[in-house]
C-alpha cells in the first residue's frame, strides 16, 4: 500500500481535483499554475479562508474522541493521516460550528472508515452525537450493498448515488459543507447528499433509525472533526476546513 500512496499521489490534489486522466495539454497547464503539493495551502486559498487540519507530518491538533490514548492507533505514513493499529476514533482538538471542510482519502480492499461533523465529546462512541460521511471500499464491504451505507452517504438516514467513489487503492476528493441546519457532502466533484437538520424530514429518518436511542445524535450546534477507527487501514490527507461567518 505504501507504493499504492507513492504512485497515486499526484492523483486528486486539492478540492479542485478532476477525475479524468491528465492529457499532456492539461499536464503542462498545471504545471505552469504550480499545483501544490500535498498538505499546503496557496497564497490564493489562504486568502480566502482555508487552513490546514493536518501538516502533513505530525498529528499536531488531533486528539482521541474518548481520550488522547487513541492516538497510539494513528500515525503519519508518507504524508497521510493513517489508522495504523489498534487506538480508537479522533478528533480535532478545535471545535467548528458553520464551515466548508476538504479531504482526500484513501482505503485498502474491504476498508471502512468515516468522517464526522460537530462531534460532540462525552459519549461512549462519536457516532452517538457526530453525524458521518461514510468512507468505504463499496465494491467488497457488506456496507456497500446499501446506498444508505455506501461511501458518501450520510450514514444509515440518507443515500449515496452509484458510481461516484473510485475504487479501494485510490485517492477520493471529499467535501462536506455545514452551514446552520444545511449538510451537504461532495464526492469528486459530485454532490451526492443534502439535507436540513432537525427537519421533519430528518427527524423522522433518525427516528426510524438505530439513531433514534442516543438522544444526542445531530443536536450539536457545534462541534469537533472525527475520523473512524473502523479496524481497517485508512489514509487522509489535505484535510482542510474553512469556517464560515
Amino acid at each position: 500500500m505504501l507504493a499504492t500512496l507513492t504512485t497515486l499521489a499526484l492523483v486528486g490534489c486539492g478540492p479542485e481535483a478532476e477525475s479524468e486522466a491528465a492529457t499532456p495539454e492539461a499536464t503542462r497547464a498545471a504545471t505552469a499554475q504550480e499545483v501544490p503539493a500535498p498538505n499546503t495551502l496557496t497564497a490564493a486559498e489562504r486568502e480566502a479562508g482555508w487552513e490546514l487540519l493536518f501538516d502533513g507530518e505530525t498529528l499536531s491538533g488531533w486528539t482521541g474522541y474518548a481520550g488522547p490514548d487513541a492516538l497510539e492507533g494513528w500515525g503519519v505514513v508518507d504524508g497521510a493521516l493513517t489508522r495504523t493499529g489498534p487506538g480508537g476514533d479522533i478528533v480535532t482538538e478545535r471545535e467548528f460550528t458553520d464551515f466548508e471542510l476538504s479531504l482526500e482519502w484513501l482505503v485498502d480492499e474491504g476498508g471502512n472508515s468515516g468522517v464526522f461533523y460537530r462531534a460532540a465529546l462525552g459519549e461512549e462512541w462519536m457516532y452517538h452525537s457526530a453525524p458521518e460521511m461514510q468512507v468505504l471500499d463499496d465494491e467488497r464491504h457488506p456496507d456497500g450493498q446499501s446506498p444508505l451505507t455506501s461511501a458518501g452517504a450520510n450514514y444509515g438516514l440518507d443515500p449515496a448515488p452509484r458510481g461516484v467513489v473510485r475504487p479501494a487503492g485510490e485517492w477520493n476528493v471529499a467535501r462536506v459543507v455545514v452551514h446552520g441546519a444545511h449538510v451537504e457532502h461532495w464526492l469528486n466533484g459530485t454532490k451526492i447528499v443534502e439535507y436540513e437538520l432537525g427537519s421533519p424530514a430528518w427527524e423522522q429518518k433518525v427516528a426510524d433509525s438505530k439513531f433514534s436511542q442516543w438522544p444526542a445524535y445531530g443536536r450539536a450546534s457545534t462541534g469537533h472533526i472525527g475520523l473512524q477507527d473502523h479496524g481497517d487501514p485508512v489514509w487522509y490527507r489535505n484535510i482542510r476546513i474553512r469556517e464560515i461567518r
